[in-house]
């Protein structure tokens, strides 16, 4: 699990994983039981976590392993460059640990190799402490079962300069709330500005296409329909801003950084963000601290995009009783909520959000940005596709340039990367 300033995501193993592999001294019988004595030594792995969440860890294995005499749990760390290519490695080479830190594209892979354990035989029992839609984070198109347990989840609100706005005759109390106030606000403020300002700095992913309502892939999880007549509409309206200069020109080519570099200078008057930013904005931009507006994620759906982080039991492991219970332990909600208040993250257990820490204001904005989130995280959806590997993410970006440049049509450029797409996704087997 990483924990990056703009948003939780995570690099997506792309190789399809041999069904033979397993470690030395795995448990090869492909067994879903879990039943047992809690006991033996077992590995965790995480996802760039030591360097600021040392003493967490250290205290959380040191309540399991007194809670569970006769248990031993090795945390390892992994830094986050490199993270997916690690965990194939240690597939392939039958070394994957018995508790791994995953998001849900680096899960499917492993779950279609055999290597993730079903939850829902294994550990039924806990499905009823998470919320439905983390718990149904880790589900995998075309195949029965649930593969991790839901950890943390993210979310944000959108930022907006209110300066910018009044500077333009925009009313700055009353932010863009629908796509298409969003998209006339957005061409007013360039037209304003002589193209001087752009409201948005990314060109839209697939999470943006999701939000849209569009039908992101079929129901067998087969192949992919983001090419469809909404999909088409919503980067018919993307070019419109294009060409009035109200969508960056830089946005071609631009990454969370640099869009949050461009919001922070003035020159984009929107941008998503999380609870995390407001620190930066005080430290890095006191004037834009000053005039920031907060305001909710645009969505046609009514939910809001979560990112989701979770943790996956080797279905391989030798000590399944105690890498269950230690998978569960992590991710309880009494531990979910301890890590909740050492850095901006919301718990996914049931019940957890509705806690005064994320219900009750007290002036700031920090703690308003928080209980916003956690009102619509009671709802949301992971919008991007368990199997949309980084490639697909590579195909779309370059199709939708083509587009937004008027080297094809919108409808050509969607058409020609579902096809791209959906090549990658049966050569995932």
């Amino acid at each position: 699990m990483r924990i990056p300033r703009r948003a939780l995501a995570a690099a997506v193993v792309a190789l399809v994983l041999p069904l033979s592999a397993c470690g030395s001294g795995s448990d090869d019988s492909g067994s879903t039981d879990a039943s047992g004595k809690v006991e033996g030594d077992i590995t965790f792995q995480t996802w760039n976590l030591r360097a600021n969440f040392k003493p967490y860890f250290e205290g959380l294995v040191a309540d399991f392993e007194k809670k569970y005499p006769g248990t031993h749990v090795k945390w390892v760390d992994q830094p986050a460059e490199g993270y997916a290519d690690k965990i194939s490695a240690d597939a392939a080479g039958g070394t994957l640990p018995d508790v791994v830190n995953v998001s849900p594209d680096l899960v499917a892979p492993l779950a279609k190799a055999g290597l993730a354990l079903d939850l829902d035989k294994a550990a039924a029992k806990y499905k009823k402490e998470y919320l439905p839609g983390a718990w149904a984070s880790h589900e995998i198109p075309g195949m029965e079962g649930t593969y991790a347990f839901p950890w943390y989840l993210n979310t944000g609100p959108l930022f907006y300069n209110k300066s910018l706005f009044k500077e333009a005759g925009l009313d700055a109390s009353k932010p863009p709330k629908t796509y298409d106030e969003l998209f006339d606000s957005a061409l007013e403020l360039a037209d304003k500005s002589d193209g001087e300002v752009a409201t948005l700095a990314n060109v839209p992913t697939i999470e943006d296409f999701g939000r849209y309502g569009v039908e992101l892939m079929n129901e067998e999880g087969t192949g992919f329909a983001f090419n469809d007549a909404k999909g088409v509409e919503l980067l018919t309206k993307y070019k419109e801003l294009f060409d009035a200069k109200a969508l960056d020109p830089q946005a071609l080519t631009a990454t969370p950084e640099s869009s949050g570099k461009k919001f922070l200078t003035g020159a984009v008057a929107m941008n998503p963000g999380s609870a995390l930013d407001l620190g930066n904005f005080k430290k890095q931009a006191p004037n834009l601290y000053k005039n920031i507006g907060i305001t909710d994620q645009i969505t046609s759906t009514g939910k809001v995009n979560m990112y989701v982080m979770g943790v996956m039991v080797n279905a391989r492991t030798k000590q399944k009783p105690a890498a269950v219970a230690f998978a569960h332990f992590v991710t309880d909600a009494q531990n979910q909520m301890s890590f909740a208040k050492k850095v901006a993250i919301f718990p996914s257990t049931a019940g957890s959000l509705d806690d005064p820490y994320f219900t009750e204001q007290d002036g700031t904005d920090e703690t308003r940005v928080r209980i916003a989130a956690a009102k619509s995280l009671t709802n949301a959806v992971n919008y991007t596709p368990v199997l949309f590997s980084e490639q697909m993410k590579t195909e779309l970006r370059n199709n939708v340039a083509k587009a937004l440049q008027g080297k094809s049509s919108p409808k050509e450029a969607l058409d020609n990367a579902v096809k791209a797409c959906d090549r990658l996704l049966r050569q995932q087997g």
